[in-house]
Order: C-alpha cells, then structure tokens, then sequence
C-alpha cells in the first residue's frame, strides 16, 4: 500500500477555504488552512490528483525536511544533512525558489544560494562530481519556504505554476488568473446549474474555468508537463490512469455566454475558447453592457469590470453606475458577482451586497460582492419568503475582523510579497505557434510537444493526452 506522506497546496489570498473544500472533496486527509495554503497528506496518486484536478492550487509541494535557523550558515548546515543522492541522481539538474517572511533572512535570492551551495557541496564530496542548476527547465525543483525562524524544504511537484492551464492562446490587456477565476466561480456556489453569463468577459477566462466546474473537467487537461514527471519514482502508468479517467466528468444541460464590447477581446476569447474545445456550451458575441437585457433562463453573472488601475476607461464611475442599473433592471430574479478594487466604484453600482469577500488580484486588494436581484421592494421580496442573506452569509459578514479595521482600497505589494515566484501576479500571455490547422479541426500539442491535429472525432490521444473538442 502507499505511504501517506505531507503535501501542501498554495494558492492566493482569500481562496484558502474553497481550496480546503476541494481538496477534502478530492479524499485528501488531515486538510488545515494556513496562510495561502492549505496543508494535507496523501499517497503519489493524490499528489498527482491535486496537481491534475484542483482549480484553486497554484502548485502542489511535498515537504522533505523542517528545521529551525537563525542564520544563513543555519540554513547551510541543515540542508547538508539531508542526502541528496536519493533526490537528484547523476546528471540531473536542480533550481532552487524561496520565499522569505523574516527578519533574519533579508533576501530570498540569497537563501537560495545557500541552499544550492550546501546540496552542491555534498554531492561534490560524496561523488567528485558536481551537479548541475538549471532555472529555465530543471530535472528537480526545490521549495525553501521561512517564516522568521521555522524553515520548510520541500520539492515542487508541479513545475511551472498551476493556473498556467495550457488553453490560453491569446490574452487582453490585464488578463484574470485562472485560478483566481475558478476561486470566484466555487465561491458563488454555482456548479453547472444554470446559465452563466460574463457580459464583460475580456479574454473568456471566467467562461472556460465556469465550462470546466460545470462539465466537472480537470484543468490539467491542457498541460504539457508537471514537475513530478521528472522525478526518478515517477509512476507513469498510474499518471496515466488518473489522466484518462472520465468518470467523474458530467453533462452541463446549461450554456454559457460571454460579451464585450471590445471586438478584439471578443476574438479573443473565442480563440480560447476553441482551443479548450469548448465551442459547443460557450457562445461570445460583441455587445456592450449597456445593452444587456433580461435573460430567458435563470442565470448567474460573475464579472470582472475595468478598476482604472491597468485598464482604463472614459468614465470609470460611469461604468459601474450602468452596471447597477443594467443588474437592477434586466437581471431581476438572479444573483449576480462582481469583484473591483475601488469603494468609489461599488458605491456607484448602488445595490446592496449580501456578502463580501476580501481577495487579491495581482497585487490589488479587492472585494468580492453578491447582489442578489428581485423584482419590486425588499418588504415585498421577504414577504413572499424571499431570502436576501442566508444563514451562513450573515454569520459570515458578522464575523469580527474580516477586513482590516478602517480598511481602504489601495495597491498593496509588500517587499516580503514578492518572493511569492510572482504566483500572486498577473501575467501576460503571448499568441504562441501552434501550427498549421487541419481542414475540419485545429492543432494543438501533446505533452511530447509534437503537434497533434484535432479532427472531428472526439478520442484523439486517449492512451496520453485527452481533449473533447465541442467546436464541431
């Protein structure tokens, strides 16, 4: 039987408890929440399983070793102890990151050093050779997590950061992280249920990772690698066992459907959309929100509108007035999301929220808000049994020092923030080649990284890499 070891999963702040519940629904055992994490043990197939399967990680690490220090030599001497030969075999390659909240330790970089000097060290005394540090793509990758004196040493599993999905071939200016998108749509509590609207969509960020909840997708369905591949226990048959597993996978009898105004975003988006082979439950359209109207079928609105920080608009406090006003008059019977930065901005909506969530995107402390819609008064809407705010949302918003007290809405990116690998960031994402398209179908990569033509069927690549494409 396999052994049970610890794993930690990292995420962004705000997202630890909808990370926690994934991981609990996943059979993970002894889930703790920390901070921008969430602890938890399991065999190699979970490892596997959370790298492949969770919306809300941003990497999966498996602790080696933890240790107390008060100094950089502490760190040396710890780390020397470990035997290294059992990780990093001859000939591979190594990379070390850190992430650093002490006084002790100034600077991350240099934990690092003194991390790979000590691992270089002993193997150079044990074997006469010395390994080689590769950062852009290494055979192993190291983990050094301080928090003042407690230090952790782990081995990242995942490689390159999980919200990098793989469907993204183009992106808009100030882009949504995926995973920060996923955390938005668990958190609403909506799974598939009914129709799912962004009427300013961007790149179809939201839309993809609502499509992948609803159809009960994993998101690593688009990755070409993850770090465990490298490792020299790496088990592939049990890899692909899990990879190629639909059973879990459900039918959405819903749709989805994404607009903007900007028909650059609108091509956008729908180039990622195909490239997911979500085409067939996604539809975008060019449409501005001032000209949204009351949907035919029950529906949920999770949206990211312009903060006036990267993206500018004409009349920013404009825009969010329209945006109470479309909510108030042509959404009536639906809940709608809306995440921003500025208080100004939510004050100009002029509905009241139900429920706050503090959440960072990128560097920005936002606020997460519901509005739940009706029709006609509040004294009305209760009387006929209407609930504004349920049990759980009110104990939630009673709860004391939720926010910072006298809080304000303002850019926040500490020093000690950005060792975080810029997981926290938001990235820009470049068109890359993708190869020549087949009549009938598009190309896409296998995790070989040779091209693979998508046709009109549907089992391209069951033994290895699994895509349903729903463009046809």
């Amino acid at each position: 039987m396999e052994q049970n070891y610890e794993l930690i999963a990292k995420t962004f702040m705000g997202l630890e408890p909808v990370l926690a519940k994934e991981l609990t629904l996943l059979g993970a055992k002894d889930v703790k929440i920390g901070r921008r994490m969430v602890s938890f043990t399991g065999d190699k197939e979970m490892m596997y399983r959370a790298n492949f399967q969770l919306h809300t990680a941003i990497r999966i690490l498996k602790p080696i070793r933890h240790f107390k220090a008060k100094s950089a030599d502490d760190v040396y001497e710890e780390i020397k102890k470990i035997e290294w030969s059992q990780y990093i075999g001859q000939d591979k390659t190594f990379s070390v990151d850190s992430v650093v909240f002490s006084e002790e330790f100034r600077h991350s970089k240099f934990v690092s050093y003194k991390v790979k000097d000590a691992i270089v060290d002993q193997l150079r005394e044990a074997t006469g050779k010395r390994p080689n540090i590769s950062v852009a793509n290494p055979d192993i990758r190291l983990n050094m997590h301080i928090a003042e004196d407690q230090c952790t040493l782990s081995l990242d599993s995942s490689g390159e950061s999980l919200h990098r999905r793989g469907y993204r071939q183009e992106s808009v200016e100030a882009p949504l992280n995926e995973v920060l998108a996923a955390g938005m749509i668990l958190m609403s509590g909506w799974k598939g249920d009914t129709d799912f609207i962004d009427p300013m969509c961007g790149s179809g960020t939201l839309l993809i990772e609502a499509a992948l909840i609803a159809k009960n997708m994993a998101p690593g369905l688009f990755r070409h690698e993850y770090a465990f591949e490298k490792w020299p226990d790496f088990d592939a048959e049990l890899f692909d066992e899990i990879y190629n597993d639909e059973s879990q996978e459900r039918e959405f009898k819903h749709h989805i459907y994404g607009y903007d105004v900007d028909i650059k975003a609108v091509n956008t988006a729908l180039l990622n959309v195909k490239a997911a082979g979500l085409s067939s439950v996604i539809t975008i359209k060019q449409q501005d929100f001032k000209d949204f109207t009351q949907p035919a079928e029950k529906s949920i609105i999770i949206t990211n509108p312009p903060y006036g920080e990267r993206i500018s608009t004409p009349d920013l406090l404009g825009t969010y007035k329209m945006i109470g006003e479309r909510l108030k008059h042509q959404f009536k019977g639906n809940d709608a999301w809306v995440l921003s930065y500025r208080e100004e901005c939510f004050d100009q909506i002029g509905l009241k929220p139900s429920i706050k969530y503090p959440l960072y995107n990128g560097s920005l402390e936002c606020e997460y808000r519901k509005y739940q819609m009706f029709d006609g008064k509040l004294r009305d809407f209760r009387s006929e049994g209407g609930i504004v705010k349920t049990e759980e949302e009110k104990r939630q918003m009673s709860e004391k020092h939720r926010f910072k007290k006298n809080r304000e809405f303002k850019q926040r990116l500490e020093e000690t923030e950005q060792n975080e690998e810029a997981d926290i960031r938001s990235f820009t994402f470049h068109r890359h080649q993708m190869g020549k398209p087949n009549r009938g179908g598009h190309e896409r990569f296998d995790r070989s990284g040779k091209g693979k033509s998508f046709g009109k069927g549907k089992d391209f690549d069951k033994k290895r890499r699994r895509y349903d494409d729903d463009d046809e």
